[in-house]
């Protein structure tokens, strides 16, 4: 039986792919690098793969904000092929930009009736880019990614985290659905990790299927326990990561 393959889709600005490869590759996949470019001239690229994943960074430069003109070029030039690869039941990641991404291309957490996005990630609260470690929850859900996890740790690294609904009033019925299955939580003093201010502590969400998955933090910057700054004392060296159980969760769903 062959692996499931995972295909990672960068754009100029991409910094997080290699990372990305390799946490697919450490749970069982097999994961090829693409640009954009290449998938937009050869759109049947992506018919042998079951994963796709568009990685952190900063896509573009993130010039007009972030995210925007990698979800334009994905939705003018990809839009039929992203929705063909989804609704065969394709496995699709965003981490931080790509979480980014999702949103602006309607591919996650768009209006049913106008596919306009509902959601959106603005500026942290703090105005400041934010480098750190937070603590986040998972809640009952569909989501494919988080299945058989209640909490973990990972790094963010991102300005523009702050989820938003354009109609916050939608937050509990989103949440009720299990497709806001990721929050940040409170460390071990009881201080809440939010780093941006994000409406509901959102860190993550997924489609109605759990298919579709987005989150702001970066699992693939911890499958290996020393990635963690204090794991001296405290972590098996020879053990995995928190980070790596959301990809061996996709390779298995896929298998």
């Amino acid at each position: 039986m062959l692996s499931p393959r995972a295909l990672i889709l960068r754009a100029p600005g991409t910094n997080c792919d290699h990372e990305t490869a390799h946490a697919f590759e450490r749970a069982g996949g097999l994961a090829r690098r693409v640009h954009v470019r290449a998938l937009a001239e050869r759109p049947a690229i992506a018919d042998d793969c079951q994963i796709l994943c568009i990685p952190g960074g900063f896509s573009y430069g993130d010039d007009i904000a972030s995210g925007r003109i990698f979800a334009l070029e994905l939705k003018t030039r990809l839009g039929d092929a992203l929705v063909k690869f989804r609704d065969k039941g394709g496995l699709v990641l965003g981490i931080c930009n790509g979480f980014q991404v999702l949103l602006q291309t309607g591919l996650l957490l768009a209006d049913p009736t106008t596919g306009l996005p509902e959601a959106a990630l603005a500026h942290n609260t703090s105005g400041r880019f934010i480098d750190r470690w937070v603590r986040l929850s998972c809640s009952p859900s569909p989501c494919v990614f988080l299945k058989g996890l209640s909490e973990l740790e990972l790094p963010v690294a991102h300005g523009e985290g702050r989820f938003v609904l354009r109609e916050p009033a939608r937050l509990e019925s989103l949440r009720a659905a299990g497709q806001l299955p990721l929050t940040y939580s409170a460390d071990e003093t009881g201080r809440l990790t939010n780093p941006n201010g994000a409406l509901g502590d959102v860190a993550g969400a997924c489609d109605p299927t759990g298919r579709v998955f987005g989150l702001m933090p970066h699992p693939e910057r911890f499958v290996d326990a020393t990635q963690h700054p204090s794991w001296p004392g405290r972590l098996d060296p020879a053990a995995p990561g928190a980070g790596l159980m959301l990809f061996i969760n996709a390779v298995k769903a896929t298998a």
